[in-house]
């Protein structure tokens, strides 16, 4: 079959005498096959295109939901842990008293959450710069609790040296009975025996050989005989109390040794200027001799309101 071989085609109108009439050729069939195989070439790698897209879009809209899952999963992370600081912080300046200085604003305490209406995109450009001052506040309040944290081991320091100083001044105030047990037998008092005058300290009355201890920490003054006394221990408290042990037995402590409260120093006797076994006992205040007995069981209120 000849390529030139001519064909006609008549169109004729529904309404109307003119008829019209066209020659094509089997070229001319070749040619506009190719241009139709062309053409839906074009649409199908098209409508491919649009697919693909579609498809880029969706991983991409993927993609972003999982970013926002990400970051809100982090903020959530990062507010719990603020606020878990914050807590914390408040609580160690009740416990050490310190008045709680104005937080700086967070800018992100409170929780931020994304709305489709302003899109994906934006909604994790929002929600990672959420992140940011949520990390930003987390920084600032964990380095103001390192600061409260060193703040308050100076401020535990400072009382526990303070607590310390107060056992010291309360170690070396009278305050036990140096006798065990012992009762008063002679008043801190006026008295007419065994000799007409004051008696100041009181006598305790005890076996002999019956131990005696230091009733507050300080150092020996001095240790052996005094006259009358017999032989008589002198504790030097370095606070203005001084304590006297007299009519021992035995002494078994030596000038310039330091004794603690309730240590050992000798033994009840009846030497000196006695009527019979019994502990002297006398405390000193600044040179004066006061009231024993108060200090006898515990340091007396009136003392201990006066220290710091």
């Amino acid at each position: 079959m000849s390529i030139k071989e001519r064909y006609f085609i008549k169109i004729v109108p529904q309404r109307g005498d003119v008829v019209h009439r066209f020659e094509v050729t089997r070229k001319h069939i070749f040619s506009g096959s190719i241009a139709l195989a062309v053409a839906l070439l074009v649409v199908l790698s098209a409508a491919g295109f649009q697919v693909f897209r579609v498809h880029a879009q969706q991983a991409a809209l993927q993609s972003q939901h999982e970013q926002l899952q990400t970051l809100d999963k982090k903020a959530s992370a990062i507010r719990s842990q603020l606020q878990q600081v914050q807590r914390q912080n408040q609580q160690i300046q009740q416990l050490i008293g310190v008045g709680a200085k104005p937080r700086p604003h967070s800018g992100g305490v409170q929780k931020t959450s994304w709305t489709p209406a302003s899109g994906v995109k934006s909604g994790v450009v929002q929600l990672a710069r959420h992140v940011d001052q949520l990390a930003q506040a987390s920084n600032e309040t964990l380095r103001q609790a390192n600061d409260l944290r060193r703040l308050t081991m100076r401020v535990l320091n400072m009382r526990h040296l303070a607590e310390l100083a107060r056992a010291r001044l309360l170690a070396a105030i009278p305050s036990i009975d140096p006798v065990e047990g012992a009762q008063i037998v002679g008043c801190f008092c006026y008295r007419s025996a065994p000799d007409v005058e004051f008696h100041p300290g009181v006598d305790l009355d005890a076996n002999y050989g019956d131990p005696i201890h230091a009733t507050a920490a300080g150092t020996i003054a001095s240790a052996g005989w005094d006259g009358g006394f017999g032989m008589k221990v002198d504790i030097d408290h370095g606070n203005g109390y001084h304590t006297w042990y007299a009519h021992l037995s035995r002494i078994d402590v030596s000038a310039g040794q330091y004794v603690h409260k309730g240590e050992f120093i000798g033994l009840v006797g009846d030497t000196g200027f006695s009527t019979g076994p019994h502990l002297h006992y006398q405390v000193m205040l600044n040179g004066t001799a006061v009231d024993p007995a108060p200090y006898l069981n515990g340091v007396p209120p009136q003392v201990l309101a006066s220290l710091p």
